[in-house]
């Protein structure tokens, strides 16, 4: 088995969590890839004929003829400290909420997170003066606001779990989300205030599973149902066999067969009580395997 296949296996046998690395880590790669393609090939700043594609735009009309960017902008790096800092976050956080709820909740949480993220982001842009002048060329993108809403949900349900940190020891998981929600979205706010807002409403999602599964309710359930109903949709559908047999053309055609088969049938027989059924050729087999379902 080459890496290729090792991958895919890994991707179809793994967790949720391990896919959504999986597609993060694949996105990351198809951006570098066009990236280095378009540079080649002389397309001047390459980099904005990606992202526009992929990251979700601030600015409402381009955002009208970007819909789809609210969603792929949640799995869209550029730096490779950018991807690998969000999926260290990701995976330690993920194992612990794994521990506690399904995977489909990951998944749910992750989507829902990544999409609150982007309505902070695009509503905090054009309702505040301080960016009418960049909200033209805004652009948002990477995992952040749903790692951010799976390390707040994680870390309101079971705030006492204890991680131990190189170097300090045992801590409460509640003081490893609380310093990483402040470090990154509310010290130096002026400085990726994008991001910053989108971390905002990927921690209140978070925090609001939370506050809504607690009262017997699951704000991912609606999200789930037609995630399912998609992948029926896409599903193949298996196909039916239809079995039909034959008769000979006429009774003594038929009578002959029959009787030609019935020798078959008793030479076989008489060569299992002579050697055994493992005496049999691989022939012999299927046709006796044949005829006894037929037989039947």
């Amino acid at each position: 088995m080459n890496i290729w296949d090792d991958i895919k296996a890994s991707f179809r046998e793994g967790s949720m969590l391990i896919r959504l690395i999986y597609i993060n880590v694949g996105v990351w790669l198809a951006v570098n890839l066009t990236w280095i393609i378009l540079f080649l090939t002389g397309v001047p700043d390459p980099s904005l004929h990606i992202l526009r594609w992929l990251a979700v735009p601030a600015y409402l009309p381009a955002l009208l003829t970007h819909p789809w960017t609210p969603v792929t902008y949640m799995f869209t790096h550029q730096g490779f400290l950018h991807i690998l800092f969000n999926l260290l976050w990701l995976y330690w956080f993920g194992i612990i909420f794994l521990q506690y709820f399904d995977q489909k909740k990951l998944v749910g949480v992750y989507v829902l997170g990544g999409l609150t993220g982007a309505l902070f982001y695009i509503a905090g842009f054009n309702l505040f003066p301080a960016f009418h002048n960049v909200l033209p060329v805004s652009l948002a993108l990477g995992a952040s606001a749903s790692v951010m809403a799976l390390v707040i949900a994680t870390a309101v349900y079971v705030p006492n779990y204890t991680v131990y940190v190189f170097l300090i020891g045992p801590v409460k998981i509640k003081y490893i989300a609380l310093v990483a929600f402040i470090l990154t979205t509310l010290v130096d706010f002026p400085t990726n205030t994008g991001g910053k807002f989108a971390h905002l409403g990927g921690a209140l999602y978070g925090y609001l599973f939370v506050l809504q599964y607690r009262r017997g309710k699951d704000p991912t359930r609606r999200f789930n149902k037609t995630l399912d109903s998609l992948a029926t949709l896409f599903k193949p559908r298996k196909k039916k066999i239809h079995v039909t047999y034959k008769r000979p053309a006429d009774d003594i055609e038929y009578n002959r067969q029959k009787l030609n088969e019935q020798e078959e049938i008793d030479r076989i027989l008489d060569k299992i009580s002579k050697g055994g059924y493992d005496s049999l050729t691989k022939k012999e087999k299927e046709i006796l395997f044949r005829m006894s379902n037929k037989e039947n």
